[in-house]
């Protein structure tokens, strides 16, 4: 259950590794294939690979901030919770949502319970992935960022994160799709 006042488990090796400041990197170039990854995803208890996408539908990487199953990121809580409402739409126009978390599987699982997530939700506790995508990271986790993949797996939309402007809406994601 999620908890404000609750920081166990905050104090691990993730959060010492993820603490100094690394800004977002604006690397990956609009109308070029994105890296491929492997990933468990906790919400289905399969493993996703991001390859098996291109050729068959698009995909909205949506790399979120939780620093543990209870405290989330205050900016990205209300993302998680408003892409997991609007999952049917995104899959009704063929539209895959690929949700990636610095938790470990087990607190992972946690999260997929509490927030009752549809959406596959991937564990990256080593911030592999988050770190190959340049996403910066702060304060004992990985920066949030959205890239928006075409059905050829060719990068459309990317926004990472500022203080201006933490996530993108979903608005602004399903426009991309079009």
């Amino acid at each position: 259950m999620l908890t404000s006042n609750d920081f166990s488990g905050l104090l691990n090796e993730r959060f010492f590794r993820n603490f100094f400041p690394i800004p977002a990197i604006n690397q990956l170039r609009l109308g070029v294939g994105t890296p491929d990854f492997q990933l468990p995803d906790i919400t289905n208890g399969t493993a996703v690979k991001l390859s098996t996408y291109k050729g068959k539908q698009p995909v909205l990487l949506a790399f979120t901030r939780i620093f543990t199953e209870k405290q989330y990121c205050p900016f990205c809580f209300p993302h998680i919770k408003a892409l997991n409402q609007n999952y049917a739409e995104f899959k009704s126009r063929g539209i895959e949502v690929l949700m990636i978390t610095s938790t470990d599987e087990k607190q992972s699982q946690i999260v997929v319970q509490d927030l009752g997530l549809q959406m596959p939700l991937l564990s990256d506790p080593s911030c592999r992935v988050f770190q190959t995508y340049k996403v910066g990271q702060a304060l004992g986790a990985p920066l949030p960022a959205q890239f928006v993949l075409d059905k050829d797996g060719k990068l459309v939309y990317r926004h990472l994160f500022s203080f201006l402007d933490h996530n993108a809406s979903v608005e602004t994601l399903l426009t991309q799709f079009n």
